[in-house]
């Protein structure tokens, strides 16, 4: 059974561990000499049980990651889901709420409803490019934990929003709280991987990383279980389905404000050591933190060498810009991968291979259990296999199964039981997604730059990810319409190409601290 850590006043109070020798006895220099040695080879060869707890996980570094993690991944994977199952509703309800404003005297045409429902689910990415593109700013003005804090306002005002929609009869407040929504989701995409990273020891790194992901998926297939039409799918309910968004907030914001800022932060970028010392203390649930203390310190010595990290810096220094691209890459193999276009369509796609309706609901529902299941298998193994691995085996996954899966879509009518095939080959592409593309872009980010960097490179990336997610959105039906079953050889191409770039271009950072990886980037600029 752990002990309490520390009080913060016994942390600062270090004099107490030192053994100060009573002035009444003669200690020779010799002796004192063998006396240090001896200490300093304890102190040295610490028992692997023993090392292996202080970088391990305690009870308060994982009450820090839940309090990110759950709160801000819920939010991301929710809304991403939630407008799915009760989208005909809205668009009935939509349909009638022009009729009323029209006294009842005009009809609305299908294709202006189709229109309005459009604009209302792809304002969410919209808003989402936005929170993403104030991420930097908002984890330097109010650091990675009070962003996250100051963020849940977004969540509470799009969830109102959304709410009493339905009663004020107005679908222009549902298209404004996906836009509030959306926001809040764009800075949770940047600020809790950010957090997640700085908080974490480093051999925990890439496990800790995937939570964020994994909350995501587990919250999607939440939002696709309460919108079925026997729970919330109805009527009269989906108003509180998509007000439901609100719940994360009542969570997350009382227990991120028991837990620290993230040290890192307080160190490098405000400059107080004794504090930094004290958050990692109570992460680590020791005070045996000399080493990371070390690398902060050597991290916070490099960073006032240099002058702040600018847009056209990110670009034209070498050091930042490998870095950087690959980081765009990776959030754009992620997008572009055509998961968003199977998560989104996944019911249409199955039935049009021929499925029922129900039957199609039913299938969707089980690629959302493969999808959790997987990323937390993924979630055990990015520590022992790698990132790059991870990333190169998902990758080609993908790429064989959407090969496949246009074939099999084009042939469906061949034979009765080609349609299921359908559905294991759309499990297989989510099994392959949550590999490793699903979760290690969110994280790797923050791996790749130091301090001073890693804000603008987090606002960069997860613009860009946000920004293609909304013209995968856009863009996947009318592809499809044109092309039918082939429009998935656009993605086996545009994996292909990605599949090259991880296994070129993209470096392991599993087990390596930031300067590691910084120093293996000057390297490559100066070569």
């Amino acid at each position: 059974m752990e002990t309490d850590p520390l009080s913060y006043g016994e942390i600062e109070d270090g004099r107490s561990f030192l053994q100060v020798p009573p002035k009444n006895k003669n200690i020779s220099l010799t002796s004192s000499l063998a006396t240090s040695l001896s200490d300093l080879s304890q102190a040295a060869f610490v028992p692997p049980r023993q090392k292996k707890r202080a970088m391990g996980l305690n009870g308060r570094l994982v009450f820090a990651i839940a309090a990110a993690a759950i709160g801000s991944g819920f939010q991301h994977g929710y809304n991403i889901g939630v407008v799915n199952a009760p989208g005909k509703l809205i668009q009935e309800w939509i349909n009638y709420t022009d009729y009323v404003r029209s006294n009842y005297t005009v009809v609305p045409t299908e294709a202006t409803i189709t229109w309005i429902w459009s604009v209302a689910v792809s304002v969410y990415c919209i808003g989402g490019m936005i929170g993403g593109s104030l991420t930097g700013f908002f984890a330097e003005k109010f650091g990675r934990k009070g962003g996250l804090i100051v963020n849940n306002i977004f969540a509470i005002i799009g969830a109102i929003l959304e709410g009493f929609s339905y009663s004020a009869k107005s679908y222009e407040m549902l298209i404004a709280g996906r836009i509030f929504i959306g926001i809040n989701c764009g800075l949770n995409a940047g600020l809790a991987p950010m957090y997640l990273s700085e908080i974490s020891p480093v051999n925990l790194r890439g496990a800790v990383g995937t939570m964020y992901q994994l909350v995501l998926t587990i919250s999607i297939l939440i939002s696709q279980i309460l919108g079925m039409e026997n729970i919330m799918g109805t009527e009269t309910l989906w108003p509180y389905l998509l007000a439901f968004t609100a719940v994360p907030v009542l969570y997350q914001v009382p227990a991120l404000m028991l837990c620290p800022e993230s040290p890192k932060y307080i160190l490098i970028t405000k400059g107080r050591e004794r504090e930094a010392e004290r958050a990692l203390n109570w992460l680590r649930r020791t005070v045996e933190v000399h080493d990371e203390m070390d690398e902060m310190r050597a991290e916070f010595e490099a960073q006032k060498a240099t002058t702040r990290t600018s847009l056209r810096e990110m670009w034209t220094n070498p050091c930042l810009k490998s870095p950087l691209i690959i980081a765009v890459m990776m959030q754009l193999a992620q997008q572009l991968s055509g998961i968003n276009a199977v998560m989104f369509f996944s019911t249409t796609i199955f039935e049009d291979a021929g499925l029922s309706t129900l039957t199609s609901q039913y299938a969707t529902l089980g690629m959302g259990v493969m999808n959790v299941l997987m990323t937390f298998v993924s979630m055990v193994l990015i520590e022992k296999a790698g990132r790059k691995t991870l990333q190169l085996v998902g990758l080609s996954g993908m790429f064989v199964v959407v090969i496949l899966l246009a074939v099999f879509l084009a042939i469906k009518d061949l034979a009765p039981w080609i349609p299921y095939v359908s559905i294991v080959l759309i499990i297989a592409f989510v099994v392959a997604f949550a590999t490793g593309p699903g979760s290690i872009p969110w994280f790797l980010v923050s791996e790749l730059f130091n301090q001073s960097a890693r804000p603008l490179a987090t606002s960069i990336a997860v613009t860009v990810n946000w920004t293609a997610n909304f013209f995968v959105g856009i863009g996947f039906l009318p592809l499809a319409q044109l092309l039918g079953p082939y429009v998935f050889v656009i993605f086996a191409v545009i994996l292909a190409f990605f599949v090259w770039f991880t296994w070129s271009r993209v470096p392991e950072t599993k087990n390596k601290t930031i300067e590691e990886i910084s120093a293996m980037f000057r390297q490559q600029s100066y070569n």
